[in-house]
């Protein structure tokens, strides 16, 4: 059977051999959900201690990138940046890969390092698609990721259960880069929205408000956002999140300060009107400048109360 038919198929008729390489916080659980539906995982990552986590999740290791994609069926990668992209599909994916692989890019990177590589599997007789995720390190663990992914039909059609077996949704944003630019578009909204979110219980605590009062308001009002009802960014208040953890976990800020940039690199060059996000992007630009880029990124509500006091001390 064709490698397109067995892998649209892989459900039903058994395991394909998938290359996983990237097992930081998101791609460890997401190779152990790959592993777990049953597929032959040959697993490489440059940190020991990550590598031996996947064995332990039923991963097989490999010693290199090159020797992991070897007869891949499917190479997934989950990278910093596009740089280690473009380095691992130029040197280890590209020329190692199964002939009629899917080439699947889970990082965020900026659009048109996801176009650029993309067209080289192409060039070479493979598919590609650039498929980042949202839902975080816990959905990540839990299989429950949403892929937003840019491609051909074909590539999604062979990519698509690959990732279905990682997360709760799969999405053909459109062609090569689209999944990208969703991804980027997607999180400078949230970016936008948190700090919107942390004003609102600044303004209400300095109105005497209870925030626990003023929650129970806003989650079933207009103003009810994704930050405030499923993340909220108060300890105590609202369902169990990061902030009741000291801002532990969850997203870091120094992430979102690095799709907040990708989000103003792309509307530069679209010539895109990002207020808002320029906004945001500064205000995490001084949070993570300050040391907080470990903390998870509900914690740029400190920042809003550090300005606050610092008006009220002039």
């Amino acid at each position: 059977m064709p490698c397109r038919l067995r892998l649209r198929f892989i459900g039903e008729v058994g395991m394909a051999r998938i290359a996983f390489i990237g097992l930081g916080n998101m791609g460890g659980g997401m190779a152990a959900n790959l592993a777990k539906a049953g597929h032959d995982v040959r697993a490489f990552d440059l940190s020991a201690e990550a590598l031996e986590r996947a064995v332990s999740a039923g991963c097989l290791a490999a010693g290199t990138a090159v020797e992991a994609v070897e007869r891949a069926e499917a190479v997934v990668t989950m990278l910093p940046a596009g740089t280690h992209v473009e380095s691992i599909y130029a040197d280890a994916a590209i020329p190692g890969a199964a002939p009629g692989a899917v080439l699947i890019d889970c990082s965020t990177i900026d659009v048109a390092t996801a176009r650029r590589v993309a067209g080289a599997a192409v060039a070479k007789g493979l598919l590609a698609v650039d498929a980042p995720v949202s839902g975080g390190i816990a959905a990540a663990a839990a299989g429950t990721l949403t892929f937003m992914v840019g491609g051909s039909q074909q590539a999604f059609a062979q990519a698509e259960p690959v990732l279905a077996a990682m997360g709760k949704a799969v999405i053909h944003a459109g062609p090569s880069g689209a999944g990208q630019g969703a991804k980027i578009c997607n999180n400078m909204l949230l970016g936008a929205t948190m700090v919107a979110t942390c004003e609102a219980f600044a303004l209400a605590e300095a109105l005497g408000l209870d925030l626990q009062t003023f929650y129970d308001i806003s989650s079933v009002s207009s103003g009810q956002s994704w930050s405030m009802t499923s993340y909220c960014p108060v300890a105590r208040v609202g369902p169990d999140t990061p902030a009741d953890h000291d801002y532990a976990g969850g997203f870091a800020a120094a992430l979102m300060l690095k799709d907040l940039r990708l989000a103003m690199q792309a509307a530069e060059a679209s010539g895109a009107s990002t207020p808002m996000g320029e906004r945001a992007t500064e205000l995490y630009e001084r949070l993570v400048s300050g040391g907080q880029g470990g903390r998870d990124f509900s914690i740029i509500g400190r920042t809003l109360r550090q300005d606050a006091e610092g008006r009220s001390a002039s």
